[in-house]
């Protein structure tokens, strides 16, 4: 397997779990001695692992949880340590996501979540009229 298709294998395990709200899953997933950081839409960003593994036992065990699906990933490979662009589709929407993953003990483990919404498309933006 290259390190893409494992990226983006530990990629999809990240929402595999979120969507089964596997929670011993998703504590997996996340380094157990790199730095960590998790920005969830709306919440402020999250530093420890304990408290990134607090909130997503939160959501995980809300029965009222959106159930989320990713699509368009796309990876950014720097040696030992990936970017994973994509985007969440959920019940309210659609939020742009960042996932950074880095190679600890020969498995990718993630870093840093960060999802938030998409307000206006890049192609809809409008362009600054031309000053002639």
């Amino acid at each position: 397997m290259t390190d893409n298709d494992a990226i983006l294998a530990a990629n999809l395990e990240f929402y595999r779990a979120f969507s089964a709200r596997d929670l011993a899953a998703m504590n997996g997933l996340w380094a157990q001695r790199a730095p960590v950081a998790c920005l969830h839409p709306g919440w402020t960003a999250l530093k420890e692992r304990n408290a990134i593994m607090e909130s997503w036992q939160g959501i995980l065990s809300n029965p009222d949880a959106p159930r989320i699906a990713c699509f368009d990933e796309q990876v950014f490979l720097y040696g030992d340590a990936a970017l994973v662009l994509c985007e969440e589709e959920l019940d309210g929407g659609t939020l742009a996501a960042s996932n950074l993953f880095i190679r600890e003990d020969d498995e990718w483990r993630i870093v840093h979540h960060h999802a938030g919404q998409i307000v206006r498309r890049h192609a809809e933006r409008r362009r600054p009229a031309r000053l002639n």
